[in-house]
């Protein structure tokens, strides 16, 4: 199914339809939050581990030219080699043309939101390689041909019985008992263990990129990202500017938060760092080693009064005490990333005018902002975006003509009245008509407000004051 952000409205309704979808959702958010709790409170001063994390990431960013070709000069000087792609575009064209330069047939790849943010599984398909997903839940959305739904948990809006009833469709493996969660990652594990082996090239994505070592950095549960990025003869790291660390303490600053908001572990079960093609006497790893680092849009957004976005480790806290996102799950906003990050983040990348219900798509509750360890002020960023829509709106032509009759009826209060007078005449007789509210109710999926007053609030409080006296 296509979606797009500008119909999450849409969108919305119809997870909120989806009796299914909404079982998973319900589960998985209790699941998050309670681990990040018992996570947090198994920590002296979690407050002082996110002021750590954020100073780090904060250095980084106020010198992000100097690290990010300090991180290159580290790449190249371990025999690695370092792109940098302004568009999707570019990213997918280098990513390929490794490739073929290799005359790959199969690329495994372990989790990375820049290649879903490029479209870069689709883009090596059509150029005739096959590309197998390797972490657990894109390896599912990727039967189910669906994208991601959440950051850290693509497969979130699934449950078990549709894993169960995919892996019966996809894989000829005869009867057999998939009621045990367990039995589907053992099922997943055994088919993917032909690919691991016989891979040309492994895509992972990078959690960090850390320049004084000119190392990446890679978390994950599966174990799946050191299988792709060490088996296969050729490594491609993608990655995004703002990945860029200036050294390994600060790495482990942002680490000690990462995993705790994450997935509510004090660390993640593998946690890696890969530096360049294997030596002469490693047991294993690539041949060659790739990074490539994306920009799309980043650098515009860190000169902008959005810079403090672009502190976001992708850790998902936001999305998991999301009121909004815990109804509707992620495919409702339309594109790569849901729930409070991607609300402010997809109209900033995408533009305003292809994404204009996200900023409202938000309660304003505060939870995104109380949870975030980056101490990311996601509500202000949000009304920062609501009000960009409101100045563009009042300059564009209409409203201008609008305000301007607007305010030439603000200066004839008697013609001012009996417009709203009329006004009320016609809203009450809209809404006691049965026939038009029910064509209401059908065409928009929302309730009719009661009947207005038959009287305009102006001669409601001359009969008040008169009242009174």
């Amino acid at each position: 199914m296509n979606r797009h952000p500008n119909q999450f409205k849409s969108q919305a309704r119809d997870a909120l339809a989806d009796e299914q979808l909404q079982v998973a959702l319900a589960r998985a958010k209790s699941g998050f939050i309670e681990k990040r709790r018992k996570a947090i409170q198994l920590v002296d001063d979690f407050e002082l581990l996110k002021h750590r994390a954020r100073e780090a990431k904060q250095k980084a960013l106020d010198n992000l030219d100097h690290y990010l070709q300090l991180f290159e000069a580290n790449v190249k000087k371990h025999g690695g080699q370092v792109y940098r792609a302004g568009t999707p575009e570019e990213l997918n064209e280098y990513v390929s043309g490794v490739c073929k330069q290799h005359n790959a047939r199969l690329v495994t790849k372990g989790k990375s939101m820049i290649s879903e943010e490029t479209g870069l599984n689709d883009y090596l398909i059509r150029q005739g390689i096959r590309v197998a997903e390797t972490d657990l839940g894109e390896y599912i959305i990727q039967l189910a041909q669906e994208k991601p739904s959440h950051i850290i948990a693509p497969a979130v809006h699934k449950t078990r019985q549709q894993v169960a009833d995919l892996f019966r469709d996809h894989h000829a493996l005869g009867e057999r008992d998939l009621e045990e969660i367990r039995s589907l990652v053992d099922e997943a594990r055994q088919m993917l263990r032909k690919d691991f082996m016989t891979a040309d090239v492994g895509i992972t994505g990078a959690n960090l990129l850390v320049a004084d070592t000119g190392s990446i950095g890679l978390v994950t549960n599966e174990g799946n990202g050191d299988l792709t990025a060490t088996l296969p003869r050729v490594h491609i790291v993608t990655a995004s500017i703002e990945k860029v660390v200036a050294d390994m303490q600060d790495a482990a600053a942002i680490l000690n938060v990462l995993g705790r908001s994450a997935t509510g572990q004090p660390m993640s079960t593998y946690t890696s760092f890969y530096q360049g093609p294997g030596r002469a006497d490693d047991r294993d790893g690539p041949a060659e080693f790739h990074v490539v680092i994306l920009d799309n849009g980043r650098t515009g957004i860190m000169n902008s009064k959005y810079r403090d976005m672009m502190r976001c480790i992708k850790c998902g806290a936001c999305l998991n005490h999301c009121p909004v996102y815990g109804a509707t799950g992620g495919h409702a906003y339309g594109w790569v990333y849901p729930g409070p990050m991607g609300s402010v983040l997809t109209p900033l990348m995408q533009g305003l005018d292809q994404a204009k219900p996200l900023p409202n798509a938000s309660s304003f509750c505060g939870r995104c902002a109380e949870v975030c360890p980056m101490g990311i002020p996601l509500p202000e960023l949000l009304r920062q975006l609501r009000n960009d829509q409101g100045s563009a709106r009042i300059n564009s032509f209409p409203e201008r003509r609008l305000l301007a009759l607007h305010g030439w009826l603000l200066t004839r209060p008697r013609l001012y009245q009996a417009g709203m007078q009329v006004g009320l005449t016609l809203l009450n007789l809209i809404q006691r008509s049965r026939w038009i509210t029910t064509r209401l109710r059908q065409r928009y999926h929302r309730r009719i407000p009661p009947p207005a007053s038959r009287q305009t609030f102006m001669k409601q409080w001359k009969q008040h004051r008169h009242g009174e006296r």
